[in-house]
């Protein structure tokens, strides 16, 4: 068993819900494709999350994204409020959503259902790039199609 460590920087993105699954995979077949393993994802952010969540009907972000700005929204008597009004609700995402998914790998691939993808949940309307951990504990070998 190895363990590897990445950091991946991820290209800033309207507030939303965004898959963020293709360069999640593009980074693990770097890592060489473990035979089996878990993946540990972790955002170095306290205004953005991690999520996973349905990856086929475009309407889920966006819905997801309204649910959330009914959660939390921007006009709460917030004491925090020095970086503006998008930043405390971001926060309270973030703390309802979570800084870290871990994801078993088979056979070089995420293990992810049918319809399931890996969301980067940016909570800013302006919250630039984004960096995340990639851990990877794993037996390297030989990649069996499944």
């Amino acid at each position: 068993m190895t363990w590897q460590q990445r950091t991946v920087k991820l290209a800033p993105r309207s507030r939303g819900f965004h898959l963020i699954t293709h360069e999640l995979e593009q980074e693990l077949i770097e890592m060489g494709k473990p035979h089996i393993g878990l993946l540990n994802l972790f955002i170095q952010h306290t205004s953005a999350s991690l999520s996973i969540n349905e990856n086929a009907d475009p309407d889920v972000p966006a819905d997801l994204e309204m649910a959330f700005r009914t959660i939390a929204p921007e006009n709460l008597p917030y004491r925090h409020t020095c970086e503006g009004p998008d930043d405390m609700p971001a926060h309270v995402k973030t703390a309802m959503l979570g800084c870290s998914l871990t994801i078993p790998v088979q056979s070089g691939k995420l293990c992810l259902g049918t319809w399931q993808g890996v969301y980067l949940c940016e909570h800013r309307s302006h919250g630039g790039s984004r960096k995340v951990v990639l851990t990877l504990h794993g037996e390297m070998g030989k990649v069996v199609d499944s």
